[in-house]
C-alpha cells in the first residue's frame, strides 16, 4: 500500500467532523450544479452514519484531485432511507453531471430513475451494491461472497468446527447484506456440517437495534458459540450486547464486518475475535475513475472487486491491513 494511502486513512476521523448531516460539497473549486466547464460527477452513497462512507467518500476526494474534476457526495442519514436516497439521485439527475455513481439501498427501487437517466444520456457507473438494471457500466466493490466465506473460514477455525452460531444482518434487500450473509451460510453448510446456523435477523444496520437483536438471540440459544455482524452497525451491536450482559473475552466468538474504532478497541481488547475489512479509500478511488472513463467513452469491465481481507489482535499492526482500516 502507498505511504499517502495510510495518511489517509488516518485523517478520515478529522475529516468526518466537517461533513455536513448528509451532504458534501464540491472538492476541487468549482460549482456542483454542472453548469460551467468543469467535469461534474455526481455520487450518491447509501449513507454517512459509518465511518466507511467517511472513508468511500475520502478516497472519491482525493481521486477527483488528482483527475482535476469536481465531485459531489451525498447519502442519507441512515441505511434505511430508501426513498430520500432516491430523491438525491433525482437531484443528481437534474444537476446534468457528466456521470453518476451511486450505491443502491433498494436495488429494484432506482431503476426507473436509471432510466431517466439513460434517457438524459448521462452514464452511471456503481460503487458497492448495483441496481437491478442493466444500464450501469461498472460495480467497484468487495466481492461479497468470498468475504462471508472468509468470516465462516476463521468462525469455524475459531470455534472448533462445531457448534451453534448466529447471524445479525444488516439488510435482507440490499445486494452487500444479502452476499455478506450468504457467502457466510454456504460457507458453513457445505464445509462444517458440525456447525449449525441457528437464527439469522436484520438490524438495518443501526447499533441499537442489532444489540437488542444480539440479546435476545444469546438470550434464546444458551450454547450459542459465535455470532458474525454483517456490517459495521451490526457487528457493533453484537459487542455492545456482549459488553451489557456482561460477558468476557472468549465467552462469545464474535465477528465483524467493516472496521471503525468500536470494532478496533474490540479486537484489541479480545471481545471481538476479529473481521473483514474492505478497501473503501479504494472503493472510492475506483468508482470517480469508472465514471471518468465513462465519461470519456472508455469500455469498462462489469465489475472492479477492490479486495477484502481478514483482521485481528495478531495483524492488526501490520502495514497493509492498518492501510485499509479507518476509524
Amino acid at each position: 500500500m502507498k505511504y499517502g494511502r495510510k495518511l489517509a486513512v488516518a485523517a478520515i476521523t478529522v475529516a468526518a467532523l466537517s461533513v455536513a448531516a448528509c451532504s458534501s460539497g464540491d472538492t476541487s473549486g468549482g460549482t456542483t450544479d454542472g453548469s460551467g466547464d468543469e467535469v461534474y460527477i455526481a455520487l450518491v452513497s447509501k449513507g454517512f452514519q459509518h465511518q466507511f462512507w467517511q472513508a468511500v467518500k475520502l478516497g472519491a476526494e482525493q481521486k477527483a484531485e488528482e483527475l482535476g474534476i469536481t465531485i459531489t457526495f451525498d447519502g442519507p442519514a441512515s441505511e434505511s432511507e430508501i426513498d430520500s436516497q432516491l430523491q438525491m439521485l433525482q437531484t443528481a439527475i437534474d444537476k446534468n453531471p457528466v456521470a453518476i455513481g451511486y450505491a443502491a439501498l433498494d436495488p429494484e427501487a432506482c431503476v426507473s430513475l436509471y432510466e431517466t437517466a439513460e434517457a438524459a444520456e448521462i452514464p452511471i457507473v456503481e460503487f458497492d451494491a448495483p441496481c437491478a438494471s442493466d444500464y450501469s457500466q461498472n460495480l467497484s466493490a468487495t466481492d461479497s461472497i468470498v468475504a462471508g466465506g472468509i468470516a465462516a473460514d476463521h468462525m469455524a477455525e475459531l470455534i472448533g468446527g462445531e457448534g451453534e452460531v448466529a447471524i445479525v444482518g444488516h439488510s435482507q434487500i440490499n445486494s452487500t447484506g444479502i452476499e455478506r450473509r450468504d457467502g457466510f451460510v454456504e460457507k458453513i453448510e457445505s464445509d462444517y456440517p458440525d456447525i449449525t446456523i441457528v437464527d439469522i435477523q436484520y438490524g438495518e444496520g443501526d447499533h441499537l437495534k442489532s444489540a437488542d437483536i444480539a440479546k435476545a438471540m444469546i438470550a434464546a440459544h444458551p450454547n450459542l458459540k459465535g455470532m458474525y455482524g454483517t456490517n459495521e452497525g451490526s457487528a457493533v451491536g453484537i459487542v455492545n450486547a456482549a459488553t451489557e450482559l456482561g460477558l468476557e473475552a472468549g465467552d462469545l466468538t464474535i465477528i465483524g464486518f467493516d472496521s471503525g474504532s468500536a470494532q478496533i478497541n474490540a479486537i484489541k481488547s479480545g471481545l471481538m475475535a476479529g473481521a473483514i475489512t474492505q478497501d473503501p479509500i479504494g472503493i472510492g478511488e475506483s468508482v470517480v475513475q469508472a465514471a471518468y472513463d465513462a465519461y470519456m467513452g472508455e469500455t469498462l469491465e462489469p465489475f472492479t472487486d477492490t479486495g477484502s481481507f481478514w483482521y485481528d489482535a495478531d495483524n492488526i499492526d501490520d502495514p497493509d491491513i492498518a492501510a485499509v482500516l479507518y476509524e
